[in-house]
């Protein structure tokens, strides 16, 4: 991912002015992580040193949708809407 898509992503997520680390934040920068890996397997489907990451980057981006569910139930049924996760 490069800067200019990231810094795209923080500000369409941000809370406040300086908020980089949010969970709402960081949620998103990991789908767009796991979707551009999703496409690079798909080309290369033999690559399982990329597949043991992208299962690693699954399971933190579902320990902040969990944390998120306790926190803001609302906060967290527009983000999984808007980034269009299951």
């Amino acid at each position: 991912m490069d800067k200019v898509t990231k810094q795209e992503i923080i500000n369409k997520f941000k809370q406040s002015d300086n908020d980089t680390g949010s969970a709402q934040v960081q949620i998103a920068l990991l789908t767009q992580r796991i979707r551009e890996l999703t496409e690079h397997l798909k080309k290369n489907h033999k690559d399982n040193h990329s597949r043991r990451g992208l299962s690693m980057l699954i399971g933190q981006r579902k320990s902040f949708l969990k944390y998120l569910e306790e926190k803001d139930i609302e906060a967290y049924r527009s983000l999984k809407k808007e980034l269009q996760i299951r």
